[in-house]
């Protein structure tokens, strides 16, 4: 775990995110296998690496999740995969680091917050890319969140 956590991206403001075509492909290919046909979500890591405001998200993988359906705040996402993933994919290529996670969507949801916490231990400042795997209508079907945190006095 230790190898995970002290990979370090620039902390800097996001301003553009950009998701390579092959990720949009893998994340809707893991829902088509295993999500298809029900209310469920895949919940996966977004690899790449962050320069000067933009988040170059090349590379994915999904990771095993599960939610209650009556209480959104019960919820189990395996860090020991993902841990073990990472490790394999960076023997394939080191330059790539966890720049955020993916949920299919269509929208945020109230556990969303929860999640990205989590993600907080392995990338400075994560992202969270929405993929919309059941568009209805043309245009992009993904949306780009990241926290903010303001101190009100």
């Amino acid at each position: 775990m230790d190898v995970i956590k002290t990979q370090q991206i620039s902390a800097r403001p996001i301003e553009k995110v950009i998701v390579h075509p092959l990720v949009l492909l893998s994340i809707v290919d893991n829902y088509n296998r295993v999500a298809k046909d029900t209310r469920k979500r895949v919940v996966g890591v977004l690899l790449g690496s962050s320069f000067k405001g933009t988040v170059d998200v090349t590379n994915s993988y999904a990771v095993p999740f599960e939610e209650d359906d009556k209480d959104p705040g019960i919820w189990f996402l395996d860090h020991n995969y993902h841990e073990s993933m990472f490790s394999m994919f960076k023997r394939i290529n080191a330059k790539e680091h966890v720049v955020g996670w993916y949920s299919t969507g269509p929208k945020l949801r109230e556990n969303d917050l929860e999640i990205h916490g989590l993600f907080n231990d392995y990338a400075p400042n994560p992202v969270l890319v929405i993929i919309d795997v059941q568009l209805v209508e043309l245009g992009i079907p993904t949306k780009a969140y990241y926290a903010v945190e303001e101190v009100k006095e």
